[in-house]
């Protein structure tokens, strides 16, 4: 495989890497001036010529690991991140599913310990920031909620499962399936030692969570079976539904015992295996449940939901694309519905002032993009090379550089 001249990301040739091309032409001339970083647009042009010679098959980056020695770092609410705005909690929610007592007592804590809102991750959790260093008045309250069951294994309870499991389509419900997972890794003390980074998957047939490169996943073949896959790719053993969850933690104990100083399963000398068809996602607007009733899913603008708007949601569903499935309803506070609503695509970093690297308000200067975006294309602005946030899938990769925008280069 070809690798293109970027430092992270990679483009399929038609499809998205097409429309995002035929995009950039089209809006070169119209790019905003008056922002802290201007726009490089020679380097926009030739991020066009690599969409366009790109192989068919997306590059992700690598993270090389041997003799790594800084620590795992992600975030949690005991160990949280000081940012310049304050201190920065991950609240780890199975499968991303919240209920609405859960919504009251997040939108609680966002208002009243933190800046106001609640930030959806890419793994289908929520963050909250601007909290004071001292976060056990948050740890009581999201105890209470049911929100923190495990101290010890809070950073690695990542579990994604099918969003709209149970609601609509999927060949079996893994609901209650992602919270039989979590108290069985809980249960288990060693996997405590599992990298913050380490994700679980249960996908529910529909190929939606087992293209987002979860370290193991189990994903349904029929109402009875499915496939265990690891980093993405079909190891071929095939399990009973029935035991989902005794397969994943196996994997994950077998994964301790021979990672070395590897974070992600990708990053061992795996088996080459094939990677099954995948399906992009939910798609934004509603939807009718197999129940006959309706549903929606909207997304937050750089998802970025306000507390009022969360309690008033009440139960929801949180997506690793920063989306929410409201189950019930089509009332939507906060989140945008219509699937052609420009800059639907566009994500960022938290930027200026939020964050001390961040040579830009890359937040302020992807609002300003939004309504000249498509739709259709994926695009993420990063103020600094750690591009947080970023997007698993072919996007358009806005860099903040000390001279303007640009593409980032290997």
């Amino acid at each position: 495989m070809r690798r293109s001249r970027t430092s992270s990301v990679g483009w399929s040739r038609g499809g998205s890497g097409a429309l995002i091309a035929t995009w950039l032409v089209a809006v070169v001339g119209v790019l905003p001036s008056a922002t802290p970083a201007r726009w490089n647009v020679a380097g926009l042009l030739h991020m066009i010529q690599v969409i366009l010679r790109a192989d068919p098959a997306v590059y992700s980056e690598r993270m090389a690991h041997p003799g790594r020695v800084r620590p795992d770092a992600c975030p949690g609410v005991f160990a949280t991140h000081d940012a310049a705005d304050g201190a920065l909690a991950r609240i780890r929610l199975p499968g991303g599913r919240v209920s609405a007592d859960q919504a009251d007592v997040l939108a609680s804590c966002a208002e009243e310990l933190g800046d106001g809102s609640v930030h959806l991750t890419s793994r289908g959790n929520i963050q909250l920031r601007g909290l004071s260093r001292d976060t056990g008045e948050l740890a009581a309250r999201l105890t209470s909620a049911g929100l923190l069951p495990a101290p010890a294994h809070e950073r690695v309870r990542n579990y994604l499962a099918s969003p709209l499991s149970g609601l609509t389509g999927g060949l079996v419900d893994v609901r209650d399936t992602v919270f039989e997972l979590d108290r069985a890794v809980c249960a288990r003390p060693e996997l405590a030692a599992l990298p913050g980074r380490f994700l679980f998957a249960l996908d529910d047939g529909r190929g939606d969570v087992s293209g987002e490169d979860a370290d193991v996943c189990w994903r349904a073949l029929d109402s009875a079976t499915g496939a265990v896959l690891l980093a993405g790719r079909d190891t071929g053993e095939r399990v009973p539904f029935a035991g989902a969850v005794d397969a994943l933690v196996r994997k994950a104990l077998w994964f301790l015992e021979v990672r070395g100083s590897a974070w992600r399963m990708r990053e061992l000398d795996l088996p080459a295996g094939e990677r099954l068809p995948s399906s992009p996602g939910v798609p934004i607007g509603p939807f009718t449940r197999d129940d006959g009733r309706t549903g929606v899913v909207g997304a937050p603008v750089l998802g970025q939901l306000a507390a009022a708007d969360l309690r008033a949601l009440g139960e929801v569903v949180v997506t690793p694309w920063r989306s929410v499935v409201v189950p019930l309803g089509l009332d939507a506070p906060g989140l945008v519905t219509d699937p052609d609503a420009p800059g639907l695509g566009i994500s960022a970093c938290i930027g200026r002032p939020g964050c001390a690297k961040s040579r830009a308000d890359v937040r302020a200067d992807a609002l300003a993009m939004m309504c000249r975006v498509p739709a259709g294309v994926r695009m993420h602005f990063s103020g600094c090379e750690r591009r947080c946030g970023r997007p698993h899938e072919p996007h358009v990769d806005v860099l903040a550089g000390t001279e303007g925008y640009q593409k980032g280069t290997a």
